[in-house]
């Protein structure tokens, strides 16, 4: 299947040895990532009154990171905000299905990645990632294209529906991508649909957002600045609606659908996610890689909503990809 976003022939970077094909120095990338970690963290603590609990790791193969983890918190009822730089000799699978002359070389992976789930049902659950993979051809050899590529994107999945909340997340990443050009939005966002989609239920894991992947064909400059300026938009996407929706009464009630929905989220995480996958795949830290999972979830047999109910209306029409800006 072809993925959305996969750069066509006509535009692949040439079969010679440009300074695009090389892996450039990483680090200004793990500059910035390390230093996008630590600006979430604060304003999700000033956010949840809580304090993160920090766990430096090493991995052995090489490389290692920091994982920031809120547990039991007044807004947050688990949260994680992870940063990882690793080092292997062999490219994972995971990580090398769009390049498959790439597999089996040595590779160099860092990236941030979160996912908070809140405890008020009226607060979505988001994700968002911001990654970089290169691998490493053997001396001497000529490069079949960039050895290297950005990756990421952000995601909101509601419990309840609430229209004003999905439209400013989606603005707010229409805005991120704009300096770039005007087609980067329509194509992430499609893409964002196709890939957060459970097919085994044929079901949308939430409204949205943006997704990339094997992002190189601007150059380096360019990918890396796209990459940032993602990264720098979320809480700007995301902290209004923990502010709006932090008090807004809830019951038993909520709180049974909101465990019921988590399910599907650990649905995606476990069987479909590309990311779970590379860190499970590379010997990451499981811990670290699991964190993403909600500290509650439910699973009825053949449960349906009441017709006609918001959590109805849910499933039947706001998780349906539509133009949200």
């Amino acid at each position: 299947m072809t993925t959305p976003g996969t750069v066509p022939p006509d535009s692949a970077t040439p079969n010679s040895a440009t300074p695009d094909t090389a892996l450039p120095d990483t680090a200004a990338i793990r500059a910035y990532l390390t230093g996008l970690q630590a600006r979430i963290v604060a304003r999700l603590e000033a956010l949840d009154g809580g304090r993160f609990r920090t766990d430096a790791w090493e991995r052995p193969e090489g490389g290692g990171g920091i994982t920031r983890v809120i547990e039991g918190g007044a807004v947050f009822e688990r949260g994680g905000v992870l940063f990882s730089h690793v080092t292997g000799h062999r490219l994972p699978p995971s990580a090398s299905a769009q390049r498959p002359h790439l597999a089996g070389l040595p590779f160099e992976a860092m990236g941030v990645s979160l996912v908070l789930h809140p405890r008020n049902p009226y607060v979505p659950t988001v994700h968002m990632n911001v990654r970089f993979f290169g691998a490493r051809p053997a001396a001497g050899a000529v490069p079949d294209g960039p050895s290297w590529w950005f990756g990421g994107g952000m995601d909101l999945t509601p419990y309840y529906a609430h229209e004003p909340d999905v439209v400013h997340f989606h603005r707010t990443c229409q805005q991120a991508l704009a300096p770039f050009g005007a087609q980067w939005h329509p194509r992430f966002k499609a893409w964002c649909d196709e890939y957060f989609f459970l097919k085994h239920r044929n079901e949308a894991r939430g409204v949205g957002g943006i997704f990339f992947d094997d992002l190189n064909e601007p150059g380096f400059a360019q990918s890396f600045a796209m990459q940032r300026s993602v990264g720098d938009a979320f809480l700007d996407a995301y902290a209004p609606i923990v502010e709006r929706q932090r008090d807004t009464p809830f019951g038993e009630r909520e709180r049974a659908f909101q465990a019921y929905r988590r399910g599907r989220y650990v649905e995606f995480n476990l069987v479909f996610d590309r990311g779970t996958l590379f860190g499970l795949q590379s010997g990451g830290r499981t811990e670290s890689i699991l964190v993403s999972m909600p500290p509650v979830a439910h699973w009825r047999y053949d449960w349906q909503p009441e017709p006609g109910s918001p959590e109805a209306r849910l499933t039947d029409t706001f998780l349906k990809p539509r133009d949200w800006v």
